[in-house]
């Protein structure tokens, strides 16, 4: 500095460096400030991320998904026995445990509809637990209803009732055979599966080996092993393939069903949620309005895994009369009846809902090799 300079310029120039430290110091206090709500924010996102998916779905899909899910409503012809569960309402059922017959076909155009998978489900939402009863589909079973319909007969295979008397003689039937109410049905069309699957990028499949179909009578396809992802058509494939058996069949069903629901759960898919409901609406028909539905959705999306899914496949051999069936153990349905019972009793403790998971069967119409299921982890 110059010496020389008059004592006011001196004493400026000293302000002026005051002003610039100043400066500096409001600079790296507004620098702090950004980085504390920036990372404050960011915390906040991933704490309440789910909280702000439901809220993005208020806002910007609710309608347009209930529009579609309104389509999807086909109600029964006859209320399930008992009331079911359109006695509560939607803040108790999403609460309560519930029963659900799921239905999949695998029908074409010119085929008659038959129910290749028949599933009974009991939710339990508090939980966040699924129980998945498999009943195979050539299981010999009275018909409830058949009477009434000309050219059928009391007694065949279970999954002649949709083709009988549509989802109703379904729930009917398996209402029978269970002694417990449907609350609601749901029938899926597997042929819709193809595009929901692309819609969320595919999906992660344990293919440890490649599968082929390859009997004469069966639809060509091969399935290469150990693939990050499937594709639609893939993971059709490894729903529909049957040259193992129905046991093993129905364990990729719940592996399946598994998988696109983590697929769902993902941020990335939640804008995808409409064309999933526009394209699985032309192939799914259910008696659950679309008001539950999406009470529903919002409960699995804020929990902080995916349900829980226990599994019992029906146990039974096959036997020869006119025909290949599949006869029901007695003793075995008696404690799927009870399991059963404990899953809907909404104060069952966690010990109470251990089922007993071997999905191991006698002889069907395929070399049955029974694969245990067990519980999908969280």
């Amino acid at each position: 500095m110059d010496k020389n300079q008059p004592a006011e310029a001196r004493v400026l120039t000293r302000a002026q460096r005051h002003r610039k430290k100043k400066t500096k110091k409001n600079k790296g206090r507004a620098w702090l400030i950004a980085l504390g709500v920036v990372l404050v924010l960011g915390l906040g996102g991933f704490i309440f991320r789910k909280e702000l998916m439901v809220l993005a779905f208020d806002t910007f899909l609710a309608d347009t998904v209930k529009n579609t899910l309104d389509d999807s409503f086909v109600p029964l012809d006859q209320p399930p026995k008992g009331g079911g569960a359109e006695e509560l309402t939607v803040a108790e059922l999403t609460k309560e445990p519930f029963s659900v017959l799921l239905l999949g076909t695998d029908q074409r155009d010119d085929e008659l509809a038959r129910t290749d998978s028949i599933i009974y489900s009991v939710v339990r939402p508090v939980d966040n637990k699924v129980l998945l009863i498999s009943i195979p589909r050539d299981s010999y079973v009275d018909m409830v209803g058949t009477p009434t319909i000309k050219g059928t007969r009391s007694k065949t295979k279970i999954n002649a009732a949709y083709a009988y008397g549509g989802a109703q003689m379904s729930v009917d039937t398996v209402e029978a055979l269970l002694d417990h109410d449907v609350d609601y049905y749901a029938t899926i069309n597997f042929n819709g599966l193809k595009d929901v699957v692309n819609a969320l990028g595919g999906v992660e499949l344990p293919i440890t080996e490649t599968i082929e179909n390859k009997q004469a009578d069966h639809e060509k396809f091969t399935i290469e092993a150990n693939k990050p992802i499937y594709d639609g058509t893939e993971a059709l494939n490894y729903v529909r393939y049957r040259e193992d058996s129905d046991f093993k069949r129905t364990e990729r069903h719940r592996i399946f069903l598994k998988q696109v629901l983590d697929r769902l759960k993902s941020v990335e898919n939640l804008t995808q949620i409409p064309k999933l409901i526009g394209i699985a609406g032309q192939n799914f028909k259910t008696n659950m309005n679309s008001e539950f539905m999406l009470s529903l959705a919002k409960t699995v999306i804020l929990n902080d895994s995916t349900p829980t899914i226990s599994s019992h496949m029906l146990q039974g051999e096959g036997v020869s009369r006119d025909a290949w069936y599949y006869e029901l153990d007695d003793e075995d349905l008696e404690e799927t009846i009870e399991s059963i019972n404990k899953w809907l009793d909404p104060n069952s403790a966690p010990a109470d809902l251990i089922v007993d998971d071997t999905d191991e069967g006698g002889d069907s119409h395929t070399d049955q090799e029974g694969q245990p299921a067990g519980d999908v982890g969280q």
